[in-house]
């Protein structure tokens, strides 16, 4: 019994220390290569596909120097005002999300764009216990290997932007006529409006409820100030 039980734990060494490697591995090309695609992204395809809809998806990887620092600015504006400084997570909005729950307010998230990142690149939807622990697993590794600018990026080029429309290039051209890099704050502030819904917001037909919020983000981000990533 107690030579299965070694061999058991030595069995379990081996895989975490596999899982380590190639997860590590797996952030360090991501540092340099485009993600191209996303978990989020295949899932979206099998939907339509299983409700019998064409599939579309739209999807164009463009540098971070290719986007408007408009949208930077209001994504941090809206989702995550001190991404700048933290570490992947913020401490602060946790505590008040927590202390609102438990007052009988609303129930909302804390997530941080790292932690959206980890979670759109390496991860699937959902709120299970497993899938929040890698999460922050993959917040750790990006914020340590990736940096600010690289999540940035990531983050613009992969996030769900629309109905089919994955990052900023392919919703700017389908909202807006236009590239990424033209968006003006208006327009920055319209799609960062729509980002906790993006199906429901559509940022080319903003609704009264996007307009107001276009108004306090883009307050938010003149009381910020610019960007340096």
């Amino acid at each position: 019994m107690r030579q299965m039980a070694r061999r058991a734990v030595k069995f379990l060494k081996r895989l975490f220390f596999i899982l380590f490697l190639s997860s590590f591995a797996a952030v360090l090309l991501l540092k340099f290569v485009p993600v191209y695609v996303t978990p989020l992204m295949l899932i979206r395809g099998c939907e339509q596909l299983a409700s019998g809809e064409k599939l579309h998806l739209h999807h164009h990887w463009i540098p971070l120097d290719k986007i408007s620092p408009a949208l930077a600015e209001a994504v941090v504006a809206s989702e995550d005002n001190r991404f700048p400084t933290h570490h992947g997570f913020d401490f602060q909005q946790i505590a008040e999300a927590r202390e609102e729950a438990e007052a009988g307010g609303r129930v909302r998230g804390a997530s941080t764009i790292s932690q959206q990142t980890a979670k759109n690149v390496f991860l699937w939807p959902g709120r299970s216990y497993l899938r929040k622990g890698l999460e922050a697993y993959f917040t750790v590794l990006i914020e340590f290997v990736w940096g600010k600018r690289r999540i940035m990026e990531v983050y613009l080029n992969s996030i769900e932007m629309g109905d089919g429309l994955f990052g900023a290039e392919a919703c700017a051209e389908a909202h807006f006529h236009k590239p990424a890099l033209r968006l003006t704050a208006p327009e920055a502030a319209l799609v960062a409006a729509s980002l906790p819904n993006p199906r429901r917001f559509n940022s080319a037909r903003p609704s009264p409820y996007m307009l107001r919020r276009q108004a306090q983000i883009l307050s938010l981000m003149d009381k910020i100030g610019k960007l340096h990533l």
